[in-house]
């Protein structure tokens, strides 16, 4: 294998690499999002948007 090769595979496994890591923070990040959101609404924290009226 040639020394370009290697690079150009290292190149494209390092990124492969990052972009797994990226992917997989923001699954995380998301699931603690939506794990907080759950938990203030669980407590009568209504969102802004939520266009239900109030008695």
């Amino acid at each position: 294998m040639s020394a370009h090769a290697l690079y150009v595979t290292a190149a494209y496994a390092i990124t492969a690499i990052v972009l797994a890591g990226l992917i997989g923070w923001i699954v995380l990040d998301q699931r603690a999002r939506k794990r907080e959101l759950a938990e203030l609404e669980a407590t009568g924290v209504r969102r802004r948007s939520d266009k239900v009226a109030k008695p």
